[in-house]
């Protein structure tokens, strides 16, 4: 069906164009009705899968980014955990001394910054990942959405690093290793839409309000602590009862925990999946406004 929308001359310069004799239906290559979408429609999966290819390119452009022309390059990965976990067992294992249920206090915090890491660093290079980007956006075409999730997959190759620097520390304390590992994937995956769902949402504010770049650092520097990173879950949830779980890296690094160590330190499941749920309406809710705003990202950016 001809769109009764376009405009008469328009109309009459493709039926021109088409021949003087071309018949209405001669035009239906042309006939096409083009709305706007809204709610989970929007988000157009099939587009994104179609620029997977840039997708990958630009997450191992971030890669590159970041270990380029470094003095230290990837030497970085290795120290920045373990600097944090020295100044944790100092802290929290020596002058607190908190209750680690027998486990080397080293290894109990840094199971615990495997996650964390990851989610810091996802979250600090999403939040400014489109306005790094300013030069693609106004000059071509393509799902603004891809950004801020190729700035959480790139920190996937920091994530093997410490995590091979986890299962080496497991070695050295004689932590075995037990079938509870299988089920790490699981929760880095969890970790991975954590990141995602916070990075959409301050990515796309960071665009419009660029306060948000003063807002992440704090984040991070307070989240470490109200995390239970340096100490068990427990002393949160006798304190504060199962809200606590609205905060998802409590239930993910319950998990890591439990994936390296054992039965004895089972999540809360009732606060894990509190937290799964906070997750999937932070990531469907960050997407959608992502989507919805991403049309004045060119005029503002």
């Amino acid at each position: 069906m001809r769109d009764k929308n376009l405009q008469p001359s328009l109309y009459q310069a493709l039926r021109n164009q088409s021949g003087a004799n071309a018949k209405p239906a001669d035009l239906g290559d042309f006939d096409r009705v083009i709305r706007p979408r809204h709610g989970l429609v929007a988000l157009n999966s099939r587009e994104l899968w179609q620029y997977r290819e840039l997708f990958l390119m630009l997450s191992w452009r971030n890669v590159l980014i970041r270990y380029k022309q470094t003095y230290i390059g990837i030497v970085w990965a290795v120290l920045q955990p373990l600097l944090i976990m020295v100044v944790f067992t100092v802290v929290f294992g020596k002058v607190v001394n908190v209750d680690t249920k027998k486990i080397p206090f080293p290894i109990f915090s840094f199971a615990a910054l495997v996650p964390w890491l990851f989610f810091a660093n996802a979250l600090t290079e999403s939040s400014n990942s489109l306005v790094s980007s300013q030069n693609m956006i106004t000059k071509i075409y393509f799902p603004r959405l891809i950004i801020p999730m190729s700035a959480v997959l790139s920190g996937a190759v920091d994530f093997l690093i410490s995590l091979a620097l986890l299962f080496a520390l497991m070695i050295w304390y004689h932590i075995p290793f037990t079938p509870y590992l299988l089920l790490l994937p699981i929760f880095f995956a969890l970790t991975f839409f954590a990141s995602l769902a916070v990075g959409f949402w301050f990515s796309a504010l960071n665009v419009k309000y660029r306060d948000v770049k003063y807002i992440v650092p704090f984040i991070v520097r307070m989240g470490i602590y109200i995390s239970p990173v340096g100490y068990l879950s427990s002393e949160l949830y006798s304190r504060f009862g199962g809200w606590i779980g609205l905060n998802p890296l409590v239930g993910i690094i319950d998990g890591f925990r439990w994936c390296i160590f054992g039965a004895r330190f089972a999540p809360d499941w009732a606060g894990l999946w509190l937290g799964v749920g906070v997750v999937i309406v932070l990531l469907v809710s960050g997407a959608i406004y992502f989507r919805s705003t991403e049309k004045t990202f060119a005029d503002i950016i």
